[in-house]
């Protein structure tokens, strides 16, 4: 490039003179470079090797790659290369060690070390795992253990007005003790009545929204409350759960310390008794005794094992009348011993009035806190629910304590007992009950037998209040429905009577828009044919007959007309004294058939006349005078009180003129009727002549006298003509 006179330092023209000449070569740190017509570059590789020389070790040159023929070939002569060791051309087990088997990579002593570790990782991993768990159950034990434990400031003590009224469960004494009832100093945790019966007292409060009933156990309870005894107590009431147990929410370990349960907003069965103003009925007794029962074996079957402390005033009644047992467990925490006990020898019984109840309980208290003693205390509560109340001491005469005595005596021949009157209770139960304070524990029956014999004395076995009140509820539902469907009957068959009744008075189908409070409009009839009847010498029938003959002799024979129309499409408008007015036409249309219906009813009128007697005159024979005349009417409901259908328009007034010129035993029949009738063919028809008609002027009349095919006899009509009576 320099030669040619060109700048070397032009890389482009450097570039095209190196693809120019791909001979030119160029001598690089590893050997010749060439670039070729591509621009790609071509280097030669050398092999040097080390060998010694009179001056020291050297590298000498053994091996060139010619990079543009690709081979490699020797440089001098490498005979004179001195080798330590053959160099061959590939490892010996291949480049990817496919010619070699394969050997552990690690000896024993190697594989005895990992394992050993393994092991020991394994080990540890194991021991922590279950520390770990460990920890996390003692801690949810303790949170599951202590979730018992209240904050006496959550709880919300609730005002009350006065000691008679203001706990549940307590006992709400009557005036004979209530004087006499003294409250503790800590904050009323329980009250003594005259009788020296420590009673279930508690004050109200709200907790987490449920209302709860608050007993004050005494700030000695504090150092009892951490014992295991204690919490183990505590536990076993946590885990009880019966509806007729009540519920146990908790103990306030603070002081003050308190026992927080549910509140039952009746009291206790004592107060229900004695609070009742008249005495409750058997299936009431008969359902708390049940509910006293199944808190008892729920009890017996639990790891308590008894009650013992069972009384009237520790069955509770909440507010669905359902009894829940309470004052059980806890005697540790409560009174510093494991179980309740009566102390005889601290008792001043001089100060108390000892009821039955309260010495049958001390007489049993070496049994207290066992099945048997729990039996026992249930017979007390037994007699009390029988006798509805609380009876005196068993005698005036004796201390208590030689009534305990004597109730204990076992080789008295009878126990002494309070009485049991079977008039208030069921042979059964009383029995029960006497074999339930069976001086012999042994002879005692279980819940289990108990439960039984209340279920067999129950009405229909409903022992439960909600079961008898839904048996009395389903057979109070069946009765009524029975009563219902009766007087449901009774309705419709009085409503059809009024139907029929309402029918006679008013077409059906106006009774049914009265009925529905729709108004009816007046309607318009091109064509109907009217029917007027009288009796000839009414009035001077009526004078010679007493009002009661009167009515008698209309009615019959108003019965007898209404008789005949049944069998006609014809519509019974009304009667006014001895007129009868029927219509043909309406109040539904029939076509021109309304003339041949009315000629042929007034014709079977004409005929009933001749066999029809007077009760009061069978000797004067009844006669009728009858008129008919066709047109056109407006017809319409008239009235609210008593509504009537009336027809209007000159036709009724035409039909009357008809009736009134008539002459008795015959029918009188207008021009406009007459051509119908003839229209219609088969009638026998006679014409009377021209005669004056009030308001009409003259008019052309007919006789009606027979028909085609009739089949029933008609009255001989005369044929002498009488004088047409005068019109008013």
């Amino acid at each position: 490039m320099i030669r040619a006179g060109s700048d070397f330092r032009d890389g482009r023209q450097l570039v095209r003179a190196m693809r120019a000449s791909s001979q030119t070569a160029l001598q690089g740190i590893t050997g010749p470079v060439s670039v070729d017509s591509q621009g790609e570059r071509h280097m030669d590789y050398l092999v040097y090797a080390l060998q010694k020389s009179g001056n020291g070790p050297a590298f000498l040159p053994f091996l060139h790659y010619d990079s543009d023929q690709k081979e490699v070939r020797p440089v001098g002569n490498s005979s004179n290369i001195t080798w330590t060791q053959v160099i061959i051309n590939r490892p010996g087990c291949g480049f990817y060690n496919e010619l070699c088997e394969t050997k552990p990579a690690f000896t024993g002593v190697t594989a005895v070390i990992l394992t050993l570790t393994l092991l020991i990782t394994i080990v540890v991993a194991a021991s922590v795992g279950v520390i770990l768990r460990m920890q996390k159950g003692k801690l949810q034990r303790q949170n599951k253990d202590f979730w018992w434990q209240i904050n006496y400031e959550d709880i919300t003590i609730l005002p009350q007005n006065k000691p008679s009224q203001r706990g549940l469960p307590g006992s709400r004494e009557d005036n004979s003790t209530a004087s006499s009832v003294m409250i503790s100093g800590d904050l009323s945790s329980f009250v003594k009545s005259q009788s020296g019966e420590e009673l279930f007292f508690a004050s109200l409060g709200l907790y987490q929204g449920n209302q709860v009933a608050i007993r004050y156990v005494g700030d000695r309870a504090e150092a009892r409350v951490r014992k295991l005894s204690v919490l183990q107590e505590i536990r076993l009431m946590c885990e009880l759960r019966h509806e007729n147990i009540v519920p146990f929410f908790g103990i306030c370990t603070e002081p003050p310390i308190c026992i927080v349960t549910q509140y039952c907003k009746k009291g206790s069965l004592k107060d229900v008794l004695r609070n009742s103003d008249i005495e409750m009925d058997w299936i009431f007794k008969l359902s708390f005794a049940y509910d006293i029962v199944n808190g008892m074996l729920y009890l017996h079957r639990s790891p308590l094992g008894s009650h013992g402390n069972l009384k009237p005033s520790t069955c509770l009644v909440d507010g669905r009348m359902q009894v829940k047992l309470s004052g059980f467990g806890l005697w540790e925490l409560k009174y510093g011993q494991t179980y309740r006990t009566y102390n005889e020898r601290t008792t001043d019984y001089s100060e108390l009035y000892w009821t039955a109840p309260e010495l049958l309980r001390l007489s049993e208290a070496p049994l207290s806190g066992t099945p048997k003693g729990d039996v026992y205390s249930f017979a007390i509560v037994m007699r009390e629910l029988i006798h509805h109340q609380d009876h005196g001491p068993f005698s005036l005469n004796e201390g208590p304590e030689e009534i305990i005595n004597r109730i204990k005596d076992p080789m008295a021949t009878v126990p002494l007992r309070p009485s049991l009157s079977e008039e208030k209770g069921n042979e059964k139960i009383v029995i029960m009950v006497k074999s339930c304070w069976d001086e012999s524990p042994e002879k005692r029956p279980t819940f289990s037998s108990i439960r039984k014999i209340l279920q067999e004395v129950s009405p229909k076995g409903h022992v439960s209040i909600l079961d008898s009140m839904v048996n009395k509820l389903e057979v109070y539902a069946n009765h009524l429905e029975e009563v219902v469907e009766e007087r449901t009957d009774q309705l419709m068959a009085e409503k059809r009577k009024v139907d029929k009744l309402l029918s006679t008075m008013l077409p059906s189908f106006i009774g049914e828009q009265l009925l529905a409070g729709r108004s009816v409009e007046p309607e318009h009839f091109e064509s109907v044919t009217i029917f007027f009847s009288d009796i000839v010498g009414f009035t001077q029938l009526c004078s010679l007959s007493s009002p009661l003959q009167v009515v008698k002799l209309l009615n019959d024979l108003y019965s007898l007309f209404d008789n005949i129309i049944k069998v006609y499409d014809v519509y019974k408008v009304e009667t006014i004294g001895d007129a009868y007015m029927v219509a043909s036409g309406l109040p539904i249309r029939n076509g021109t058939q309304h003339v041949d219906e009315i000629a042929t009813m007034s014709l079977h009128f004409l005929s009933a006349t001749i066999h029809f007697q007077i009760g009061h005159m069978p000797e004067e024979k009844l006669r009728l005078r009858i008129g008919l005349h066709t047109g056109p009417v407006v017809a319409g409901v008239v009235g609210i009180t008593m509504p009537r259908y009336c027809l209007f328009g000159d036709t009724v007034n035409m039909a009357s003129r008809m009736e009134s010129s008539s002459l008795p035993l015959r029918i009188h029949v207008s021009q406009t009727t007459a051509s119908r009738l003839l229209a219609l063919g088969r009638y026998h028809l006679q014409k009377r002549g021209t005669i004056p008609v009030k308001g009409k002027g003259e008019q052309t009349t007919f006789w009606l006298k027979g028909k085609d095919g009739l089949v029933f006899p008609l009255p001989e009509f005369p044929e002498e003509e009488a004088k047409v009576p005068e019109l008013f």
